[in-house]
């Protein structure tokens, strides 16, 4: 409800903003217009509090931190998988098989990361997003060099997505256990 009320004002506040301001292309009545545009950063406030409530809510961590856990291990297993036959994999067909086997997965540990902020602190969440973002660039490299049949790309960066993937596995497990 409070979430509701929120972002009506912030609509409101915008509505009428925008109409006080098209009154008179040369004039704007302040007297009028600033307590209005207050309005609307009392509901931006509200939002992002509401937000950042809900984000810290134990039900919604929990979920989250099942999701990142699963998915950071579903893309280690898959890419283990892929590294073992990379070369058997035509070059052309190597995009086809990260879509089928990691995209769901790395949507779902992106949905989820930013929990990882009220988890742990704010370095480990960068120490293991930093790992994740560095695998996942170079998972959009082998996706690029497939399509552009580059052979000795496709094979180098799988090997290097993989070690990218294990270090933030490594460093999730450590926040986890430090987390209790």
């Amino acid at each position: 409800m409070m979430n509701k009320l929120a972002k009506f004002l912030v609509v409101a506040a915008f509505l009428a903003g925008a109409f006080l301001a098209s009154l008179d292309p040369l004039k704007i009545d302040w007297f009028t217009f600033v307590p209005v545009v207050l309005a609307g950063v009392v509901g931006i406030i509200l939002v992002k509090y509401q937000e950042s409530l809900h984000a810290r809510s134990d039900e919604r961590l929990a979920g989250h931190r099942k999701d990142l856990e699963e998915s950071l291990g579903n893309i280690l297993h898959n890419l283990e998988e892929l590294e073992g036959r990379k070369d058997k994999v035509p070059t052309y067909e190597m995009r086809f098989e990260i879509d089928r086997l990691l995209r769901d997965d790395l949507d779902r540990f992106a949905d989820a990361r930013d929990s990882m902020k009220h988890l742990f602190d704010l370095k480990t969440f960068a120490d293991i997003m930093s790992s994740f973002a560095a695998g996942e660039r170079y998972i959009n490299r082998v996706w690029s060099a497939s399509t552009d049949g580059y052979v000795d790309e496709v094979l180098t960066y799988v090997e290097k997505a993989l070690g990218q993937f294990r270090q933030a596995r490594i460093d999730f497990e450590k926040a986890m256990a430090a987390r209790g």
